[in-house]
């Protein structure tokens, strides 16, 4: 019985943990870009856009579809880097080899 009551207050303090990193990761703003840095996104810790800049030498009507393209690959780009920067946050409280994604 005595194990179970460690077992359960080690349960509780990687809760604690865990939703202290997770609080610090919702301020986090991660950026990412694509197209040499014509297009750049910036993204929360909970993986939401908040800043999308587009060089405005990118705007002709022709390259339409490059620019949505370079926007998706700029998301995806912040979005991966996002969750390495939640691994690396997380690392220290998850127990080794487990994995949030």
């Amino acid at each position: 019985m005595n194990n179970f009551s460690q077992l359960m207050k080690q349960a509780q303090q990687m809760q604690a943990k865990l939703l202290e990193a997770q609080n610090k990761m919702n301020d986090v703003e991660i950026c990412g870009s694509s197209g040499g840095e014509m297009v750049n996104v910036v993204i929360s810790g909970k993986g939401e856009m908040k800043k999308l800049t587009i060089d405005p030498k990118l705007m002709t009507p022709e390259d339409v579809d490059i620019v949505s393209d370079l926007v998706v690959a700029a998301f995806n780009d912040a979005k991966s880097r996002l969750e390495a920067k939640m691994s690396e946050q997380m690392g220290d409280v998850l127990p080794p080899g487990m994995k949030l994604f």
